[in-house]
């Protein structure tokens, strides 16, 4: 009986801390990163000189 408790205890902990990693995983892939917000293509819209 006591390793039957045993093996119900360890398989709920692992249980429980699959889902807390896969949440901690969806968190911080759901985090956006700060992106400057600089164009990488500027179009010279000024007439040229003549």
């Amino acid at each position: 009986m006591r390793r039957l408790l045993a093996a119900a205890v360890t398989a709920a902990l692992a249980a429980a801390l699959a889902v807390g990693t896969a949440l901690g995983v969806v968190t911080v892939l759901n985090t956006t990163p700060e992106q400057p917000n600089t164009p990488l293509i500027s179009y010279d819209t000024a007439r040229p000189g003549r």
